[in-house]
C-alpha cells in the first residue's frame, strides 16, 4: 500500500504547472498553486498555534478551496473535519463543538448563519470563497493572518518551489479524518479514519483504474461525504488529474453540458443522476413501436444498440472508460439496457466507515444486480447460516474498516462483532465466486406477523420500473404495505393522467408490481406523494421521516 501523500506529492512535483483543482466556468489552481497554498496555511497553523492533532472543520460547498483546504489540514498533521453544508446551522454548531474544532473553514454564507458562541474551541474562522479571515478569537491570530504573505515571503525568498513539497509519510495509524454521516437514519456519528484508511481506497483506486495528467473528471457529489471526498479529489489527484467541481449535484442537462465541455475520463455518480438521463433520453426512444420491433430482431438490435452505446458515450464527451455508481442499487431496468448497450458501468458498494470502498468490480466482469466483489484491501462475510442461499448482515474488516465513532463508545461496541468484524447495516448474499447482492437495509426489513422479512427496496425497485413512477418508498402501514410514489407529473399532464384516470393507472401499477413479488410482498395500498422524497446530500432518500 502506498500512501496517498506519496503520490499526492509525486504528482505535484511533476506537474507543477498542470491544472489540478477548477471550478467548473470559474477560478482553477494548478498542482504547484494548490502546494502554495497548502505552504502558507501550515505557516499559518503553526504561527497561530494550532497543535498537530487539533481538529480542522470544513463545512462549505463543493470549490477548489474546499480541496485546497482539506490537504492543508491532513498534510499539516490536523484532523479535518468535513460537514456537510446542507446541515442545519444549529447541527453545524453542534458538530463543530462536538469536534473539538480549533479552526473553520466555511462560506460567508453559512458563516452568517452560524453562532460562534456555540463553537468555543474555535480560534479561527476563514472563508472558503476568498480565503479570507472571518474570525479570530484572539487580536494575535488576526496579527498573524494579516501578515501572512509577508511571512511567507520571508520564508521563501526565492519562492516556493517543487524543491519544497514535503508531506508525512509516517502517520499511517494516525487519526486522518472525522467524517460526520449524512444523517439518513438519524442523529449524524463522527467516523474515525485513520491515513491508512484513506491509502488504501486511493491505492486500490489508482492499481485498477490508473488516472493520468492530462485526464479530467468532473466532481458533482459532496465533498463532506467519504464517497466524493474519496474518488472525486483524493484519488484523481493522486494519478495527477485535474477535477472540475460543478458545485452541487446537476441535472441532467447541466451535467451533460459540462461532461461535453470537460470530457472526463471517468464518471462517478449515484444511480439516480444516470436513470434520469436515461427516462429522459434513452426511454423514449426505445418506446416507440417502431424500435420495440427492432430491438427484438438479432443481428440489427445489436447495430441500435451500438448506435445509442456511441451517442450516450459522446453525450458524455467521448472520453469515458468507466462509469461507477454507487450509494444505491441501480434501477433493474436501466441496469438491462446498460448491459445491452455494453456501456463501461459498474456498480460498487461501500460506506463511510469504509473510506469508503468495500466492494468493486471492473465494467467488463461485473455481474447484473450485484455490486462487486470486495476489494483487496478489505474481507467481506454474510452472518448467516448459508450465506449463498439465506440473507444474513453484511460484515467487513481490514485496514480500511474505522476505528469507531467519535466521543460514542455504545455505538462503536454496537458496531463491531466480538470477533473484530464490523457491521455494515446491510442484508445481502453473496455467490460463489465473491459477488455480492445487496437485498436492503437491516433497519428497513419489515417483519410480517407471520415471520416472513420484507426487503422494501426489492419491491420499491419494481415499483420504479411502473410508467411515470419516478421514485418510490414503501412502508408498514398496521401490517399493509403501502407504496409511497412520487410521479412524473410532467409526463402525466401530457398524456392525460388525471382524475379517474389516474385512480385507474394508480390500481394497474400496483397490479403489476404485485405480480412479481411473493404472496407476503403484495403492494396493499399507494399513496402519490406531492412531493420529491427528501434526500440526504448523497441523494439516499430519509426514510425515517415516511416510516
Amino acid at each position: 500500500m502506498i500512501h496517498y501523500y506519496t503520490r499526492l506529492e509525486t504528482q505535484i512535483k511533476a506537474n507543477w504547472n498542470l491544472k489540478a483543482l477548477c471550478n467548473y466556468k470559474g477560478e482553477h489552481f494548478t498542482f504547484g498553486q494548490v502546494a502554495t497554498q497548502i505552504a502558507k496555511f501550515h505557516l499559518f497553523f503553526e504561527k497561530a498555534g494550532i497543535q498537530k492533532g487539533d481538529k480542522v472543520a470544513i463545512c462549505a460547498k463543493n470549490t477548489a478551496r474546499w480541496g485546497m483546504a482539506f490537504f492543508a489540514s491532513g498534510t499539516y498533521g490536523t484532523v479535518t473535519v468535513p460537514i456537510l453544508v446542507d446541515f442545519h446551522p444549529d447541527s453545524v454548531n453542534g458538530l463543530v463543538h462536538h469536534s473539538e474544532s480549533a479552526v473553520l473553514f466555511t462560506d460567508d454564507d453559512v458563516w452568517a448563519k452560524l453562532d460562534i458562541t456555540k463553537m468555543p474551541t474555535v480560534k479561527a474562522v476563514v472563508s472558503t470563497q476568498t480565503y479570507s479571515l472571518l474570525y479570530s478569537a484572539t487580536e494575535e491570530i488576526k496579527k498573524v493572518y494579516d501578515g501572512l504573505e509577508a511571512a511567507f515571503a520571508e520564508k521563501f525568498p526565492k519562492g516556493f518551489g517543487p524543491e519544497h513539497v514535503s508531506y508525512p509519510k509516517d502517520n499511517l495509524k494516525d487519526l486522518a479524518i472525522i467524517n460526520y454521516t449524512s444523517g439518513s437514519t438519524g442523529a449524524p456519528k463522527g467516523v474515525m479514519l485513520r491515513h491508512e484508511c484513506l491509502s488504501a481506497n486511493a491505492d486500490f483506486g489508482q492499481r485498477w483504474l490508473q488516472s493520468f495528467p492530462g485526464e479530467n473528471i468532473v466532481s458533482m457529489l459532496p465533498m463532506a461525504h467519504m464517497y466524493g471526498m474519496m474518488f472525486e479529489l483524493i484519488y484523481p489527484l493522486c494519478g495527477g488529474s485535474t477535477v472540475y467541481y460543478l458545485g452541487k449535484t446537476p441535472t441532467p442537462a447541466i451535467l451533460l453540458g459540462a461532461m461535453a465541455e470537460v470530457k472526463p475520463y471517468l464518471l462517478i455518480t449515484v444511480p439516480l443522476v444516470l436513470e434520469k438521463v436515461f427516462k429522459g433520453k434513452v426511454q423514449p426512444i426505445l418506446n416507440k413501436p417502431v424500435m420495440k420491433v427492432i430491438t427484438a430482431i438479432p443481428g440489427l438490435n445489436q447495430i441500435i444498440f451500438k448506435k445509442i452505446r456511441t451517442t450516450l458515450l459522446n453525450a458524455f464527451g467521448g472520453n469515458l472508460r468507466s462509469i461507477i455508481m454507487g450509494g444505491a442499487a441501480l434501477n433493474p431496468d436501466v441496469e438491462k439496457w446498460f448491459k445491452k448497450f455494453k456501456m463501461p458501468f459498474t456498480v460498487g458498494y461501500g460506506m463511510t466507515e469504509a473510506a469508503p470502498l468495500l466492494a468493486y468490480e471492473p465494467w467488463p466482469t461485473f455481474v447484473p444486480h450485484s455490486c462487486g466483489k470486495a476489494i483487496d484491501c478489505v474481507e467481506i462475510r454474510i452472518d448467516s447460516e448459508d450465506p449463498y442461499n439465506v440473507v444474513g448482515q453484511i460484515q467487513a474488516k481490514g485496514v480500511s474498516i474505522m476505528s469507531g465513532y467519535y466521543k460514542n463508545e455504545e455505538a462503536t461496541k454496537a458496531a463491531f462483532t466480538e470477533d473484530g468484524w464490523m457491521n455494515t447495516g446491510d442484508l445481502g448474499v453473496m455467490d460463489k465466486a465473491g459477488n455480492i447482492f445487496i437485498r436492503g437495509r437491516s433497519k428497513n426489513m419489515i417483519l410480517t406477523s407471520n415471520g416472513q422479512n420484507i426487503y422494501p427496496e426489492e419491491v420499491e425497485a419494481v415499483c420504479n420500473n411502473q410508467p411515470y413512477v419516478l421514485e418510490s418508498v414503501v412502508v408498514d402501514r398496521k401490517g399493509v404495505l403501502v407504496a409511497l410514489l412520487y410521479m412524473d407529473k410532467d409526463k402525466m399532464a401530457a398524456d392525460g393522467i388525471q382524475g379517474e384516470v389516474l385512480n385507474e393507472k394508480l390500481n394497474e401499477i400496483r397490479v403489476s408490481v404485485n405480480k412479481d413479488m411473493p404472496s407476503y410482498s403484495k403492494i396493499g395500498k399507494i399513496e402519490v406523494m406531492d412531493q420529491p422524497f427528501e434526500k440526504t446530500p448523497k441523494m439516499s432518500i430519509k426514510r425515517f421521516l415516511y416510516s
